[in-house]
Protein backbone atom coordinates (compact mmCIF):
# COMPACT_ATOMS: atom_id res chain seq x y z
CA UNK A 1 0.00 0.00 0.00
CA UNK A 2 1.11 3.40 -0.88
CA UNK A 3 1.73 5.47 2.63
CA UNK A 4 0.33 9.18 2.02
CA UNK A 5 3.10 11.35 3.32
CA UNK A 6 5.97 9.07 1.45
CA UNK A 7 4.68 8.54 -2.19
CA UNK A 8 6.71 9.46 -5.05
CA UNK A 9 5.55 11.59 -7.88
CA UNK A 10 5.32 10.52 -11.24
CA UNK A 11 7.81 12.08 -13.76
CA UNK A 12 7.39 13.40 -16.98
CA UNK A 13 7.63 9.79 -18.30
CA UNK A 14 4.96 8.28 -16.13
CA UNK A 15 7.08 5.96 -14.01
CA UNK A 16 6.46 5.67 -10.11
CA UNK A 17 9.06 5.09 -7.73
CA UNK A 18 8.52 1.04 -7.34
CA UNK A 19 9.18 1.39 -3.79
CA UNK A 20 6.08 2.50 -3.22
CA UNK A 21 3.79 0.06 -4.57
CA UNK A 22 2.60 -2.92 -3.22
CA UNK A 23 3.88 -6.07 -3.96
CA UNK A 24 1.60 -8.97 -6.17
CA UNK A 25 -0.45 -11.12 -4.16
CA UNK A 26 -2.09 -14.57 -5.52
CA UNK A 27 -5.78 -13.01 -4.42
CA UNK A 28 -4.53 -9.66 -6.22
CA UNK A 29 -3.42 -11.96 -9.75
CA UNK A 30 -6.62 -13.63 -9.30
CA UNK A 31 -8.64 -10.20 -9.40
CA UNK A 32 -6.66 -9.04 -12.08
CA UNK A 33 -7.90 -11.99 -14.11
CA UNK A 34 -11.26 -11.85 -12.64
CA UNK A 35 -11.56 -8.33 -14.21
CA UNK A 36 -9.44 -9.07 -17.48
CA UNK A 37 -12.24 -11.95 -18.27
CA UNK A 38 -15.55 -8.92 -17.10
CA UNK A 39 -14.04 -6.47 -19.24
CA UNK A 40 -13.01 -8.67 -22.28
CA UNK A 41 -14.26 -12.24 -22.06
CA UNK A 42 -11.74 -14.90 -23.30
CA UNK A 43 -10.73 -13.03 -26.35
CA UNK A 44 -10.06 -10.07 -27.23
CA UNK A 45 -9.29 -8.37 -31.05
CA UNK A 46 -5.58 -6.83 -30.58
CA UNK A 47 -7.58 -3.64 -32.46
CA UNK A 48 -10.12 -3.06 -30.07
CA UNK A 49 -7.93 -3.41 -27.17
CA UNK A 50 -6.12 -1.15 -28.56
CA UNK A 51 -8.35 1.74 -29.49
CA UNK A 52 -9.16 1.56 -25.84
CA UNK A 53 -5.31 2.55 -25.11
CA UNK A 54 -5.32 5.70 -24.73
CA UNK A 55 -5.45 8.57 -21.50
CA UNK A 56 -7.42 11.70 -20.96
CA UNK A 57 -6.31 14.29 -22.88
CA UNK A 58 -8.07 17.76 -23.56
CA UNK A 59 -8.62 19.64 -26.90
CA UNK A 60 -6.79 22.38 -27.62
CA UNK A 61 -9.72 23.89 -28.91
CA UNK A 62 -11.76 23.35 -25.83
CA UNK A 63 -9.40 23.40 -22.97
CA UNK A 64 -12.38 21.19 -20.50
CA UNK A 65 -13.52 18.77 -23.53
CA UNK A 66 -12.24 15.68 -23.65
CA UNK A 67 -10.93 14.03 -26.69
CA UNK A 68 -11.56 10.29 -27.86
CA UNK A 69 -8.84 8.95 -30.23
CA UNK A 70 -10.58 5.93 -31.75
CA UNK A 71 -14.18 4.37 -31.59
CA UNK A 72 -14.84 2.26 -28.83
CA UNK A 73 -14.05 4.10 -25.19
CA UNK A 74 -16.74 6.58 -24.93
CA UNK A 75 -18.04 4.30 -22.58
CA UNK A 76 -15.79 5.46 -19.87
CA UNK A 77 -14.52 9.30 -21.37
CA UNK A 78 -18.42 10.15 -22.01
CA UNK A 79 -19.35 9.55 -18.43
CA UNK A 80 -15.56 10.94 -16.73
CA UNK A 81 -16.97 14.05 -18.94
CA UNK A 82 -20.51 14.82 -17.87
CA UNK A 83 -19.21 14.61 -14.58
CA UNK A 84 -16.13 16.96 -15.05
CA UNK A 85 -19.27 19.45 -16.35
CA UNK A 86 -21.34 18.70 -13.33
CA UNK A 87 -18.49 20.21 -11.58
CA UNK A 88 -17.55 23.10 -13.40
CA UNK A 89 -20.82 24.02 -13.86
CA UNK A 90 -21.43 24.01 -10.70
CA UNK A 91 -18.26 26.18 -9.70
CA UNK A 92 -17.38 28.65 -12.87
CA UNK A 93 -19.14 32.21 -12.29
CA UNK A 94 -20.32 33.39 -15.42
CA UNK A 95 -19.38 30.22 -16.77
CA UNK A 96 -16.05 30.78 -19.23
CA UNK A 97 -14.45 27.82 -20.07
CA UNK A 98 -12.57 29.22 -22.45
CA UNK A 99 -10.18 30.42 -19.58
CA UNK A 100 -9.50 27.45 -17.59
CA UNK A 101 -5.65 26.53 -17.25
CA UNK A 102 -3.89 23.10 -17.85
CA UNK A 103 -4.35 22.85 -13.96
CA UNK A 104 -7.51 23.48 -13.12
CA UNK A 105 -8.37 21.00 -16.56
CA UNK A 106 -6.54 18.17 -14.62
CA UNK A 107 -8.04 19.24 -11.10
CA UNK A 108 -11.49 18.83 -12.73
CA UNK A 109 -10.21 15.38 -14.75
CA UNK A 110 -9.30 14.05 -11.05
CA UNK A 111 -12.42 15.07 -8.98
CA UNK A 112 -14.40 13.58 -12.18
CA UNK A 113 -12.61 10.69 -11.74
CA UNK A 114 -12.91 10.59 -7.80
CA UNK A 115 -16.69 11.46 -8.23
CA UNK A 116 -17.24 7.84 -10.16
CA UNK A 117 -15.03 5.89 -8.16
CA UNK A 118 -17.00 7.11 -5.03
CA UNK A 119 -20.40 5.75 -6.16
CA UNK A 120 -19.15 2.49 -6.06
CA UNK A 121 -19.21 2.82 -1.96
CA UNK A 122 -16.44 0.50 -1.87
CA UNK A 123 -14.87 -0.62 1.76
CA UNK A 124 -11.44 0.61 -0.06
CA UNK A 125 -10.38 1.73 -3.09
CA UNK A 126 -7.76 -0.25 -5.50
CA UNK A 127 -6.11 1.92 -7.93
CA UNK A 128 -4.70 0.25 -10.78
CA UNK A 129 -1.66 1.63 -12.03
CA UNK A 130 0.28 0.56 -15.35
CA UNK A 131 4.26 -0.08 -14.09
CA UNK A 132 7.09 0.99 -16.59
CA UNK A 133 10.39 -0.73 -16.77
CA UNK A 134 13.08 1.86 -15.85
CA UNK A 135 14.77 2.78 -18.75
CA UNK A 136 12.92 0.55 -20.94
CA UNK A 137 14.04 1.34 -24.57
CA UNK A 138 11.71 3.24 -26.83
CA UNK A 139 11.13 3.22 -31.17
CA UNK A 140 11.97 6.21 -32.82
CA UNK A 141 8.11 6.48 -33.17
CA UNK A 142 7.76 6.26 -29.22
CA UNK A 143 6.64 2.62 -28.92
CA UNK A 144 8.08 0.20 -26.22
CA UNK A 145 9.77 -2.49 -27.94
CA UNK A 146 9.51 -5.04 -25.33
CA UNK A 147 5.34 -4.53 -25.79
CA UNK A 148 6.15 -4.16 -29.42
CA UNK A 149 7.65 -7.71 -29.42
CA UNK A 150 5.19 -9.90 -27.29
CA UNK A 151 1.47 -9.39 -27.00
CA UNK A 152 0.32 -6.02 -25.99
CA UNK A 153 -3.07 -7.31 -24.07
CA UNK A 154 -0.56 -9.79 -22.07
CA UNK A 155 2.07 -7.40 -21.30
CA UNK A 156 -0.39 -4.69 -19.99
CA UNK A 157 -1.74 -7.15 -17.31
CA UNK A 158 1.67 -7.93 -16.37
CA UNK A 159 2.46 -4.40 -16.17
CA UNK A 160 -0.52 -3.34 -13.44
CA UNK A 161 0.05 -3.13 -10.20
CA UNK A 162 -2.76 -2.21 -7.62
CA UNK A 163 -2.36 0.72 -4.93
CA UNK A 164 -4.70 0.55 -2.09
CA UNK A 165 -6.74 3.84 -0.51
CA UNK A 166 -9.23 3.61 2.47
CA UNK A 167 -11.14 7.48 1.60
CA UNK A 168 -11.74 9.14 -1.72
CA UNK A 169 -9.97 11.68 -0.19
CA UNK A 170 -6.31 9.90 -0.30
CA UNK A 171 -7.41 8.38 -3.71
CA UNK A 172 -7.50 12.14 -5.17
CA UNK A 173 -4.42 13.50 -3.79
CA UNK A 174 -2.70 10.22 -5.14
CA UNK A 175 -4.03 10.97 -8.90
CA UNK A 176 -3.13 15.03 -8.29
CA UNK A 177 0.47 13.76 -7.78
CA UNK A 178 0.22 11.54 -10.33
CA UNK A 179 -1.51 12.75 -13.36
CA UNK A 180 -0.26 11.47 -15.80
CA UNK A 181 -1.13 7.16 -14.47
CA UNK A 182 -4.34 8.99 -16.17
CA UNK A 183 -3.25 11.28 -18.95
CA UNK A 184 -0.70 8.54 -20.43
CA UNK A 185 -1.05 6.16 -22.45
CA UNK A 186 -3.88 3.91 -20.92
CA UNK A 187 -5.33 6.12 -18.42
CA UNK A 188 -8.89 5.00 -19.67
CA UNK A 189 -8.32 1.76 -18.74
CA UNK A 190 -6.61 2.19 -15.46
CA UNK A 191 -9.87 4.06 -14.57
CA UNK A 192 -12.14 1.29 -15.81
CA UNK A 193 -9.92 -1.72 -13.97
CA UNK A 194 -9.70 1.16 -10.54
CA UNK A 195 -13.82 0.83 -10.41
CA UNK A 196 -14.53 -2.72 -11.21
CA UNK A 197 -11.28 -3.70 -8.64
CA UNK A 198 -12.46 -0.99 -5.88
CA UNK A 199 -16.01 -2.25 -6.25
CA UNK A 200 -15.14 -5.82 -6.72
CA UNK A 201 -15.61 -8.42 -9.63
CA UNK A 202 -18.35 -10.74 -7.71
CA UNK A 203 -20.49 -7.66 -7.17
CA UNK A 204 -20.43 -6.25 -10.23
CA UNK A 205 -21.11 -9.87 -12.05
CA UNK A 206 -23.66 -10.02 -9.00
CA UNK A 207 -25.31 -7.11 -10.28
CA UNK A 208 -25.09 -8.11 -14.02
CA UNK A 209 -27.03 -11.03 -12.94
CA UNK A 210 -29.01 -12.09 -16.49
CA UNK A 211 -26.15 -10.91 -18.39
CA UNK A 212 -23.15 -13.13 -19.52
CA UNK A 213 -21.57 -11.18 -22.47
CA UNK A 214 -18.42 -9.07 -21.19
CA UNK A 215 -18.68 -5.16 -20.87
CA UNK A 216 -16.50 -4.53 -23.72
CA UNK A 217 -17.83 -5.98 -26.94
CA UNK A 218 -15.02 -8.42 -28.12
CA UNK A 219 -15.65 -7.51 -32.00
CA UNK A 220 -16.81 -4.35 -32.41
CA UNK A 221 -15.43 -2.97 -29.03
CA UNK A 222 -18.35 -0.59 -27.70
CA UNK A 223 -18.99 -0.62 -24.19
CA UNK A 224 -22.10 -2.57 -22.68
CA UNK A 225 -25.16 -0.58 -21.12
CA UNK A 226 -24.18 -2.36 -17.75
CA UNK A 227 -20.82 -0.80 -18.23
CA UNK A 228 -22.43 2.84 -19.16
CA UNK A 229 -24.50 2.04 -15.66
CA UNK A 230 -21.76 1.57 -13.84
CA UNK A 231 -19.70 4.60 -15.25
CA UNK A 232 -22.55 7.07 -14.61
CA UNK A 233 -24.15 5.81 -11.34
CA UNK A 234 -21.87 3.34 -9.36
CA UNK A 235 -24.19 -0.32 -10.08
CA UNK A 236 -23.19 -2.37 -13.17
CA UNK A 237 -27.39 -3.03 -14.03
CA UNK A 238 -28.08 -3.71 -17.60
CA UNK A 239 -31.13 -1.68 -17.75
CA UNK A 240 -32.05 1.81 -17.87
CA UNK A 241 -35.51 1.93 -16.52
CA UNK A 242 -36.41 2.73 -12.53
CA UNK A 243 -36.28 0.23 -10.40
CA UNK A 244 -37.18 -3.13 -11.50
CA UNK A 245 -39.75 -4.42 -13.83
CA UNK A 246 -40.55 -8.11 -14.28
CA UNK A 247 -40.16 -9.68 -17.68
CA UNK A 248 -41.03 -13.33 -18.60
CA UNK A 249 -41.23 -13.89 -14.67
CA UNK A 250 -37.18 -12.61 -14.25
CA UNK A 251 -37.31 -9.45 -12.07
CA UNK A 252 -34.59 -7.04 -13.82
CA UNK A 253 -32.74 -4.50 -12.15
CA UNK A 254 -32.76 -0.98 -13.45
CA UNK A 255 -31.39 2.74 -12.03
CA UNK A 256 -32.83 2.54 -8.31
CA UNK A 257 -32.91 6.51 -7.40
CA UNK A 258 -32.13 9.90 -8.84
CA UNK A 259 -28.35 9.94 -10.50
CA UNK A 260 -26.32 13.34 -10.74
CA UNK A 261 -25.71 12.98 -14.14
CA UNK A 262 -28.86 11.38 -16.74
CA UNK A 263 -28.88 9.72 -19.82
CA UNK A 264 -30.97 9.63 -22.56
CA UNK A 265 -30.73 7.32 -25.65
CA UNK A 266 -31.91 7.35 -29.30
CA UNK A 267 -32.96 3.75 -28.96
CA UNK A 268 -35.83 5.00 -26.63
CA UNK A 269 -37.43 6.12 -30.03
CA UNK A 270 -36.38 3.43 -31.67
CA UNK A 271 -38.51 1.38 -28.78
CA UNK A 272 -35.82 -0.56 -28.21
CA UNK A 273 -35.74 0.24 -24.22
CA UNK A 274 -37.71 2.81 -21.94
CA UNK A 275 -35.50 5.72 -20.02
CA UNK A 276 -37.25 6.06 -16.34
CA UNK A 277 -37.34 9.50 -15.01
CA UNK A 278 -34.46 8.87 -12.97
CA UNK A 279 -31.85 8.83 -15.55
CA UNK A 280 -34.29 11.39 -17.51
CA UNK A 281 -34.39 14.03 -14.84
CA UNK A 282 -30.71 14.04 -12.99
CA UNK A 283 -29.61 16.27 -9.95
CA UNK A 284 -27.49 17.97 -12.20
CA UNK A 285 -28.46 19.44 -16.29
CA UNK A 286 -26.06 16.94 -17.65
CA UNK A 287 -27.15 13.92 -19.66
CA UNK A 288 -25.23 11.55 -21.69
CA UNK A 289 -26.75 11.16 -24.99
CA UNK A 290 -26.53 7.34 -26.76
CA UNK A 291 -26.99 6.70 -30.08
CA UNK A 292 -26.57 3.08 -31.65
CA UNK A 293 -22.93 3.29 -31.67
CA UNK A 294 -21.28 6.17 -30.08
CA UNK A 295 -21.81 8.03 -26.28
CA UNK A 296 -21.83 12.26 -26.48
CA UNK A 297 -22.55 14.45 -23.54
CA UNK A 298 -25.68 17.38 -23.59
CA UNK A 299 -25.50 20.02 -20.77
CA UNK A 300 -27.26 23.10 -19.98
CA UNK A 301 -27.09 26.12 -17.65
CA UNK A 302 -30.15 26.24 -16.75
CA UNK A 303 -30.64 24.90 -13.76
CA UNK A 304 -34.69 24.38 -13.72
CA UNK A 305 -33.86 21.59 -16.57
CA UNK A 306 -32.42 19.77 -13.67
CA UNK A 307 -35.77 19.62 -11.37
CA UNK A 308 -37.66 16.87 -10.85
CA UNK A 309 -40.67 16.14 -13.05
CA UNK A 310 -43.66 17.96 -11.86
CA UNK A 311 -47.21 15.77 -11.33
CA UNK A 312 -48.71 17.30 -14.25
CA UNK A 313 -45.26 17.08 -16.84
CA UNK A 314 -45.67 13.68 -15.85
CA UNK A 315 -49.08 12.84 -16.39
CA UNK A 316 -48.50 14.57 -19.73
CA UNK A 317 -45.28 12.35 -20.59
CA UNK A 318 -47.15 8.92 -20.01
CA UNK A 319 -50.28 10.46 -21.85
CA UNK A 320 -47.87 10.73 -24.86
CA UNK A 321 -46.28 7.19 -24.32
CA UNK A 322 -49.65 6.41 -25.41
CA UNK A 323 -49.84 8.85 -28.39
CA UNK A 324 -46.49 7.78 -30.83
CA UNK A 325 -47.67 9.59 -33.70
CA UNK A 326 -47.86 12.85 -31.65
CA UNK A 327 -51.40 13.66 -32.41
CA UNK A 328 -52.00 15.03 -29.41
CA UNK A 329 -54.68 12.74 -28.55
CA UNK A 330 -55.18 8.67 -27.83
CA UNK A 331 -58.09 6.37 -28.33
CA UNK A 332 -61.07 6.67 -25.89
CA UNK A 333 -60.63 2.94 -25.03
CA UNK A 334 -56.65 4.09 -23.96
CA UNK A 335 -58.07 6.23 -20.86
CA UNK A 336 -57.65 3.17 -18.02
CA UNK A 337 -54.33 2.48 -19.29
CA UNK A 338 -53.46 6.11 -18.80
CA UNK A 339 -54.89 6.49 -15.86
CA UNK A 340 -53.42 3.56 -14.04
CA UNK A 341 -50.41 4.44 -15.43
CA UNK A 342 -50.24 7.90 -14.35
CA UNK A 343 -51.34 6.59 -10.63
CA UNK A 344 -54.66 8.47 -10.69
CA UNK A 345 -58.24 6.37 -10.37
CA UNK A 346 -58.87 3.90 -12.68
CA UNK A 347 -61.78 1.65 -11.50
CA UNK A 348 -63.99 0.54 -14.59
CA UNK A 349 -66.94 3.09 -13.01
CA UNK A 350 -64.99 5.99 -12.95
CA UNK A 351 -63.02 5.44 -16.26
CA UNK A 352 -66.21 5.16 -18.29
CA UNK A 353 -67.75 8.27 -16.73
CA UNK A 354 -64.78 10.09 -17.95
CA UNK A 355 -64.41 8.65 -20.95
CA UNK A 356 -67.61 10.46 -21.82
CA UNK A 357 -67.30 13.67 -20.26
CA UNK A 358 -63.80 13.96 -22.20
CA UNK A 359 -65.10 12.39 -25.21
CA UNK A 360 -68.60 13.56 -25.24
CA UNK A 361 -68.85 13.71 -28.95
CA UNK A 362 -68.21 9.95 -29.10
CA UNK A 363 -65.59 10.41 -31.62
CA UNK A 364 -63.76 7.73 -30.47
CA UNK A 365 -60.40 10.24 -29.31
CA UNK A 366 -59.52 11.96 -25.76
CA UNK A 367 -57.45 14.97 -26.40
CA UNK A 368 -54.25 15.96 -24.52
CA UNK A 369 -55.60 19.37 -23.31
CA UNK A 370 -58.67 17.94 -22.05
CA UNK A 371 -56.87 15.09 -20.26
CA UNK A 372 -54.85 18.04 -18.73
CA UNK A 373 -57.50 20.55 -17.87
CA UNK A 374 -59.32 18.05 -16.29
CA UNK A 375 -57.07 16.27 -14.12
CA UNK A 376 -54.24 19.01 -13.66
CA UNK A 377 -55.95 22.39 -14.62
CA UNK A 378 -53.38 25.68 -13.87
CA UNK A 379 -50.40 22.95 -13.96
CA UNK A 380 -47.24 24.57 -14.81
CA UNK A 381 -44.00 23.45 -16.06
CA UNK A 382 -41.09 23.05 -14.45
CA UNK A 383 -39.06 23.64 -16.88
CA UNK A 384 -38.66 26.66 -18.92
CA UNK A 385 -39.95 27.24 -22.21
CA UNK A 386 -36.27 28.65 -23.79
CA UNK A 387 -33.17 27.90 -22.51
CA UNK A 388 -29.94 27.04 -24.33
CA UNK A 389 -28.06 23.73 -24.99
CA UNK A 390 -24.58 22.71 -25.49
CA UNK A 391 -23.18 19.19 -26.70
CA UNK A 392 -19.90 17.62 -26.59
CA UNK A 393 -18.69 15.26 -28.96
CA UNK A 394 -15.03 13.60 -28.19
CA UNK A 395 -14.34 12.16 -31.64
CA UNK A 396 -12.44 14.62 -33.77
CA UNK A 397 -14.16 13.40 -36.96
CA UNK A 398 -17.44 14.10 -35.82
CA UNK A 399 -16.77 17.93 -35.37
CA UNK A 400 -16.18 20.51 -38.12
CA UNK A 401 -12.83 20.85 -38.60
CA UNK A 402 -11.73 18.31 -36.41
CA UNK A 403 -12.25 20.91 -33.56
CA UNK A 404 -13.53 19.10 -30.49
CA UNK A 405 -15.31 21.82 -29.11
CA UNK A 406 -18.77 22.41 -27.36
CA UNK A 407 -21.65 23.31 -30.04
CA UNK A 408 -24.35 26.09 -28.39
CA UNK A 409 -27.80 25.21 -29.44
CA UNK A 410 -31.35 27.69 -28.56
CA UNK A 411 -34.10 25.15 -27.24
CA UNK A 412 -37.64 26.28 -27.20
CA UNK A 413 -40.65 24.05 -26.18
CA UNK A 414 -43.27 24.34 -28.38
CA UNK A 415 -47.20 23.64 -27.42
CA UNK A 416 -47.43 20.98 -29.93
CA UNK A 417 -44.80 17.91 -30.13
CA UNK A 418 -42.78 17.95 -33.55
CA UNK A 419 -42.01 14.82 -35.22
CA UNK A 420 -38.19 14.82 -35.95
CA UNK A 421 -37.42 13.74 -38.91
CA UNK A 422 -34.67 10.35 -39.16
CA UNK A 423 -32.75 13.17 -40.93
CA UNK A 424 -31.86 14.42 -37.22
CA UNK A 425 -31.23 11.87 -34.73
CA UNK A 426 -30.30 14.97 -32.19
CA UNK A 427 -33.57 16.11 -32.61
CA UNK A 428 -35.46 12.70 -32.11
CA UNK A 429 -33.16 11.79 -29.15
CA UNK A 430 -33.97 14.94 -27.24
CA UNK A 431 -37.52 13.94 -27.81
CA UNK A 432 -37.65 11.38 -25.88
CA UNK A 433 -37.16 13.85 -22.82
CA UNK A 434 -38.80 16.94 -24.09
CA UNK A 435 -41.27 15.99 -26.53
CA UNK A 436 -42.47 19.55 -27.99
CA UNK A 437 -38.87 20.78 -28.34
CA UNK A 438 -36.78 22.06 -31.61
CA UNK A 439 -33.42 23.30 -31.37
CA UNK A 440 -31.91 25.80 -33.73
CA UNK A 441 -27.80 24.95 -33.14
CA UNK A 442 -25.43 28.24 -33.84
CA UNK A 443 -24.03 26.97 -36.78
CA UNK A 444 -26.80 25.51 -38.48
CA UNK A 445 -26.33 22.08 -37.83
CA UNK A 446 -27.31 19.62 -35.23
CA UNK A 447 -24.38 18.41 -33.82
CA UNK A 448 -23.30 14.72 -34.17
CA UNK A 449 -24.67 11.61 -32.00
CA UNK A 450 -22.13 9.79 -33.54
Amino acid sequence: MLNGPNESETSTSGRIDRQSMSAGTASLEQELSSTRQLLWGANVKEDVFRRWAQGFQFSADEPSALIQQEGGPCAAIAPVQGFLLKILLSETPGHCFQDLTSEKCNSLLVRAVCSILSQCLASKYNVAVYRKIDNEPETSTGRVTVEDACDPIDYFHQRLEVHSFQTISEVESFYTRNIRILKDKYGVLLLLYSVILSKGVSIVEAELAELSDPLIHSTYGYGSQGLINLMLTGRAVAHVWDHEQVVGGLRLRGIERQNDIGFLTIMEHMQYCTVGSFYKNPKHPVWVLASETHLTVLFSFERRLAAPETVGESAERIFRSFDPEGNNFIPSAALQDVLCAADLVSEPEYVELMRKKLDSENLGIILLSAFMDEFFPGCERGAPDTFTLLHYNGLPRSNPGGRVVFRTGRAALLECPLRAASSDPMLTCLQTKWPSIDVVWDDGHSPSLN
